[in-house]
């Protein structure tokens, strides 16, 4: 692959996206025509779904593990699975995903254990696996963080002549984030292959987008920068899909970065400890449930033939094992590492003086001060 110098070629120029999002399934299950971006074959649509069906089973379950104690907190995407599911299954094998704290069911999907995914929801460390083996950052929860990192990580690997893309998840609230700006203008400036994916839930906590941004769409914003946005209806998980799949394949060309807006939703509160209905009208929120991801998806392949009650019984069954392995595992019958809980309930007994390991290789003296204020404070000094 051609290296790159510290300011490549700009790519050719872009053009604005559609105000009407990229759609490939209408919300009633039938097939929408678009020649630019075909509609998945039926394997694929049927991975999608079960995926999806997965990956919700497992933000129910990661819920009820938050409200029952045994989580510190949880940010659901109840309703977003189109968003993450269909753009995971986008990247290659060696491609890199850089998710936010919302994003547990994408980890799930990239074949990350579901109790290592919650790692950082239970408090335990910032990260609960090994990000090299997965091609997964650690989840960011300072909003956009994320974005500037897989423009370094593509660009070093473009430097080395990998053929390497990245896929930045991140919600509307980040793109009002500085460290967005600074994330699209290195890498148009510098043509990496990354693809920022924002699933635009319409809510940044209680904050709507319309007092976020005035632009016609959040993928606008792409022009701006140079760089080639779309607008996807981002409950179409075919879509999305097609739409992902394009933009990395073109990135990986060398026709730089892109901006993908995902129109979504947020059916649950922001976390578990989130009152939406301060904000928001439940009338929101019933309109977008007819807009369900998993149901839409559902609705076509059995209109085509290719879904039937055996084989959705089926990959509910996969479902519900995979949550009920999550919830023993969390619960105390069996701990994290499948051995005996010898601590505290939901998993192996943890140390306070875990706290300060791994975060410098030499302690400074600062932090230093810091562990044994605790340990002294803990043993009653």
């Amino acid at each position: 692959m051609k290296r790159i110098d510290d300011r490549a070629e700009p790519a050719p120029a872009p053009t604005l996206p559609s105000t009407e999002p990229i759609r490939l399934v209408d919300r009633k299950g039938h097939r929408v025509v678009d020649s630019a971006y075909p509609t998945p074959d039926h394997g694929t649509l049927l991975t999608l779904l079960r995926s999806m069906v997965i990956g919700r089973r497992f933000d129910r379950q990661a819920g009820a593990l938050a409200r029952q104690g045994r989580l510190a907190v949880y940010p659901s995407s109840y309703g977003q699975e189109a968003c993450q599911i269909g753009g995971v299954l986008a990247l290659a094998e060696h491609d890199w995903l850089f998710p936010t704290y919302r994003d547990c069911v994408a980890l799930v999907t990239r074949g990350i254990d579901p109790v290592d995914t919650l790692t950082l929801m239970r408090g335990d460390w910032h990260n609960g696996y090994d990000p090299g083996r997965y091609r997964c950052a650690p989840q960011c929860t300072p909003l956009a963080t994320n974005a500037s990192h897989a423009v370094g990580l593509t660009y070093a690997a473009r430097r080395k002549g990998e053929d390497v893309a990245a896929l930045v998840l991140m919600g509307d609230g980040a793109t009002s984030e500085g460290d967005a700006h600074e994330a699209y203008n290195f890498a148009a400036v510098w043509n990496t292959p990354v693809v920022f994916l924002i699933q635009n839930n319409h809510w940044a906590i209680s904050v709507p987008v319309r007092k976020q941004s005035a632009a016609p769409t959040l993928a606008h914003k792409a022009i701006g920068y140079g760089m080639r946005g779309y607008h996807v209806d981002g409950n179409d998980a075919a879509a999305v899909y097609s739409v992902v799949s394009h933009a990395l394949g073109e990135a990986r060309a060398g026709g730089g970065p892109a901006i993908i807006e995902a129109q979504t939703y947020r059916l649950d509160p922001h976390t578990n400890s989130d009152a939406p209905q301060r904000y928001r009208d439940e009338s929101e929120v019933e309109y977008w449930k007819e807009r369900d991801p998993v149901a839409r998806l559902e609705a076509l392949l059995r209109a085509e033939g290719r879904l039937d009650d055996a084989e959705l019984d089926r990959v509910a069954a996969e479902a519900e094992r995979l949550a009920t392995d999550l919830r023993e595992r969390l619960s105390g019958e069996r701990s994290p590492r499948g051995t005996r809980d010898a601590g505290r309930r939901g998993g192996p007994a943890l140390s306070p003086d875990d706290l300060f390991t791994h975060v410098y290789a030499a302690a400074p003296p600062m932090l230093a001060q810091q562990r044994q204020a605790l340990l002294d404070e803990l043993r009653g000094v």
